[in-house]
């Protein structure tokens, strides 16, 4: 084997929810970039689906599929169609798809518990569930499968903003990726986390608005992430070099959990 087949994803097929702008698009048109066979996305906003197949275009073949991953019925149907559109077969899922909500501690409502868990956290165990027999029959002990979820830095710091909700449902994110490592190598898929830290995209972009040179100096770095940065990562989660590697959770944020 040699280095380049190493991190190489050529020919793989995957699916990356949240998949129509911000992270989940650049991982998705990393991948295709990457040599994948076949990227799914699928987000709510089939609009914006729509938009990010036209321009994923020029790299490869990207499949858009709508779903409201907040409920249970939606996971399993979209995991039922990408299935049977691969032959009952996929190599990687990523778990990307997310909901954030805003609010003074005194005011924080019930509802922002409901709307974030719901997607963030049991959208991931019901899509992730669903998909795991497509995954376990493209998967061998040496080339396993992947499941790839994306977490936060917020779920490994205390954060700064009152965003009760989304940084515990983070913390659980990373949880549940050590807890279903464990249950998931067993059929031969690896389940490991990204945590990343600011990047663009339209979650961020009040607040990048509000504090962007703040939260620029917090990094060693001096910048916020930048769509090679969240890319490379999942990638390499997803590659050969990874085949021994689950229940990780790598920070991708420029060493702002981690050095301060």
């Amino acid at each position: 084997m040699t280095v380049a087949d190493l991190f190489s994803i050529e020919g793989k097929t995957a699916l990356v929810t949240g998949g129509g702008r911000g992270i989940g698009a650049m991982i998705a048109r990393g991948y295709l970039q990457a040599g994948a066979a076949r990227v799914y996305i699928s987000s709510r906003k089939a609009d914006e689906l729509d938009a990010a197949v036209a321009a994923f275009a020029e790299f490869g073949e990207c499949v858009a599929i709508p779903a409201d991953l907040s409920r249970a019925d939606e996971c399993q149907r979209l995991a039922s169609e990408v299935s049977e559109r691969e032959g009952g077969r996929l190599d990687i899922l990523v778990n990307n798809a997310g909901a954030n909500w805003g609010a003074p501690f005194a005011e924080f409502p019930d509802t922002a518990w409901d709307r974030v868990l719901d997607v963030n956290v049991k959208g991931v165990f019901h899509l992730t569930q669903a998909l795991a027999p497509a995954l376990s029959a493209a998967g061998t002990s040496r080339n396993p499968s992947r499941v790839i979820n994306i977490g936060s830095i917020d779920g490994i710091r205390v954060p700064e903003m009152d965003t009760y909700s989304y940084s515990a449902s983070k913390a659980a994110v990373h949880h549940m990726t050590r807890v279903l490592a464990r249950r998931l190598g067993r059929d031969n898929i690896t389940v490991n986390a990204i945590a990343p830290g600011p990047f663009e995209s339209k979650m961020m972009a009040a607040t990048l608005d509000a504090f962007r040179d703040h939260i620029e100096a917090a990094s060693p770095f001096g910048r916020i992430g930048e769509p090679d940065d969240i890319a490379g990562a999942a990638i390499y989660l997803a590659s050969r070099a990874t085949a021994w590697v689950t229940g990780v959770i790598l920070p991708v944020d420029g060493g702002m959990a981690t050095t301060v």
